[in-house]
């Protein structure tokens, strides 16, 4: 499983002009299901992204994580981070789970989420999504939970 998470001061995801996921301050996380993952890597990636320290503390370091902050977490589902671009100049997705365990792992890593934090918000699988996001310093990462 591969996340990409962006610290936010707001961030939203409509589908068809009707707003799906919204949040204030907190992380947009972009989640790609790769062949092979299974719910243990979903169960370490919610722990992952409720837990890693991307907010400034009182001096200004980033010690301060979701759960301290209790900021919004925003899920987006984007099978395309698992896109194999080694070769070439058009993208494998041979990497990506196929669509029925991606949507499956997608909506259990949404409800381990929301099983220890609020708030939690998420786009839509298999949808056309526009995602808007402030980002917030910037700040990105990739995270990886493998088999």
């Amino acid at each position: 499983m591969i996340a990409v998470l962006q610290r936010v001061t707001e961030a939203r995801v409509t589908v068809a002009g009707e707003t799906v996921g919204e949040i204030g301050p907190g992380l947009l996380v972009l989640v790609a299901v790769e062949k092979g993952d299974g719910t243990p890597q979903a169960e370490r990636m919610a722990e992952r992204l409720l837990g890693y320290r991307v907010f400034a503390d009182a001096e200004g370091k980033m010690n301060l994580s979701l759960t301290d902050t209790g900021g919004g977490l925003l899920l987006v589902p984007q099978f395309t981070l698992a896109a194999d671009t080694r070769k070439g100049t058009r993208p494998s997705f041979t990497p990506a789970a196929d669509p029925q365990t991606g949507r499956r792992l997608f909506e259990h890593l949404v409800q381990s989420c929301r099983r220890r934090h609020r708030p939690v918000a998420s786009g839509r699988f298999g949808a056309e999504m526009q995602v808007a996001l402030v980002n917030n310093g910037p700040v990105t990462f990739i995270l990886k939970a493998h088999p």
